[in-house]
């Protein structure tokens, strides 16, 4: 698979800083010259309209001389760092702050026509070729009698109005460059703490993909990344450990399958060549009968297993009364208890005492504990049924003083074809998986089961249910 994560962010990160100085160098530098443009602009018509109405009037009347109009005009000129022109309808230049300034010596502007310019007050250039630069002229017409008399002309230089855009766009260009910069350093942060650990993920998963759950993923973050790296290495060593005991289990399945087909093959083998004599046969076939028992026993268990796991989520819970339930199966083992002399004693914390469960599978719980607590018991011995309530939940405890089992099995025994040393000689018939499905049931209710033992003394099994919070009408 191709790996092209990082190359894209490169290229993003190139485009973007090749755009961003495009968008700097074209729009943004030109946005900003007419901004300057139209405020000076702006200002300058502002300033023409005053000087029309408070300096040009005063001459229309009288009030001040041609001289006199001139020097205040100069000085305006000054102030606004700009050139000022007295015209006349026609062209004529009457007054000129700064005469040096223009392309020729010349007192008529030729082709003047103001209403060129249409609704534009103001415009760009040499101004008729009258300047030797380009400027920026606002013209204002001066009104006497109700007609336009006269046109009020000021021209700044447009080199100017640039020259402080620049100053702008520099500044623009500075900001960029710091922004720029800074999205270098979180391209790096994001190279450093996202992307080199998303590398180690992938390689991770390459390796557990490929079957190497022994690779070990640092995980140095506390964050989503290093939280998606410990579920990743969790996941890794839950199928680690699958993978562990399917070998397991498969071995086991062998061994416990290979053992009564070979006997069976062997027997019937020799039943079939004459090697066994015929007054041997029934002898024999009961061995054979036997050993199908055990394989017939083994499926049955596997098929119970299978069933458990894939439809964990599909139990039959009802309300129903687990002494019933207790009597019901413990009376099953009355054959069995009879040969082997085992009392069943029943202590009930109510008469009659209502739970929540699927009572089919809760039967099979209560039927493997039992037998297995009258396989590993002594003969003339007891064994304990009792139920007790706490709170919402049912303890039921299922009690023999059989041969107990050893302390480092403790942690085993729910384990699918476990069997300690010492069950072996008691239960040659056992499939090891009883207790395992015990333990899935009760599980599947969502439910706990504990058990404790004392090699020798005994063994007590005590699993929870849920109380009914509603007794039946018709139990």
């Amino acid at each position: 698979m191709k790996r092209n994560l990082l190359p894209k962010f490169i290229i993003g990160y190139i485009i973007f800083g090749i755009l961003g100085f495009i968008t700097v160098s074209t729009f943004s530098s030109r946005l900003i010259e007419r901004y300057f443009i139209n405020k000076q602009a702006h200002a300058l018509y502002r300033e023409a309209n005053l000087i029309a109405g408070k300096y040009v009037i005063n001459y229309y009347n009288k009030h001040v001389t041609q001289d006199d109009l001139k020097y205040h005009f100069s000085i305006i000129a000054d102030y606004l760092e700009s050139d000022i022109w007295f015209l006349g309808t026609n062209g004529t230049i009457i007054l000129n702050t700064n005469p040096s300034e223009t392309s020729s010596t010349m007192s008529i502007i030729s082709d003047f026509n103001p209403n060129a310019q249409g609704s534009n007050w103001y415009q760009i250039g040499n101004y008729y070729n009258s300047f030797k630069k380009s400027m920026l002229s606002v013209t204002v017409p001066v009104i006497s009698n109700y007609k336009i008399a006269n046109y009020l002309v000021i021209h700044y230089p447009i080199s100017s109005i640039y020259r402080s855009a620049s100053e702008l766009v520099n500044t623009v260009y500075i900001t960029y460059g710091i922004i720029f910069l800074c999205s270098l350093i979180i391209f790096i942060i994001f190279f450093w703490q996202i992307y080199l650990p998303l590398t180690r993920l992938i390689k991770a998963a390459k390796e557990y993909t490929d079957g190497n759950f022994e690779y070990k993923l640092p995980v140095p973050k506390n964050d989503e990344l290093g939280y998606l790296g410990v579920s990743l290495s969790y996941m890794a060593k839950e199928l680690n450990t699958l993978e562990d005991y399917q070998k397991k289990f498969v071995a086991n399945i062998s061994h416990d399958f290979r053992s009564p087909l070979t006997s069976i093959k062997g027997y019937i083998e020799a039943i079939a060549d004459g090697t066994i004599p015929p007054e041997y046969h029934e002898k024999y076939l009961n061995t054979v009968l036997y050993e199908t028992e055990r394989l017939t026993k083994l499926t049955q268990s596997l098929l119970t297993l299978n069933n458990i796991d894939s439809k964990k989520n599909m139990l039959e819970i009802t309300d129903f009364d687990i002494n019933r339930i207790i009597k019901q199966t413990a009376e099953t083992f009355e054959g069995t208890c009879k040969k082997k002399k085992i009392s069943i004693e029943l202590l009930f914390a109510d008469k009659t005492l209502y739970v929540s469960a699927d009572m089919g599978k809760i039967q099979q719980v209560l039927y493997n504990l039992i037998d297995n607590a009258i396989k590993f018991s002594h003969d003339n011995s007891v064994i304990t049924i009792e139920t007790t309530t706490k709170y919402e939940k049912v303890f039921l405890s299922v009690k023999d003083s059989g041969i107990g089992i050893p302390k480092d099995s403790l942690k085993k025994i729910f384990e699918r074809f476990y069997k300690t040393d010492l069950s072996r000689g008691k239960d040659k018939k056992g499939t090891g998986l009883g207790l395992s499905i015990v333990k899935e049931i009760v599980q599947s209710h969502n439910e706990n089961i504990n058990v404790i033992s004392t090699e020798g003394v005994g063994t007590e099994f005590i699993f929870t249910l849920l109380k009914s919070k509603n007794r039946p009408k018709n139990p």
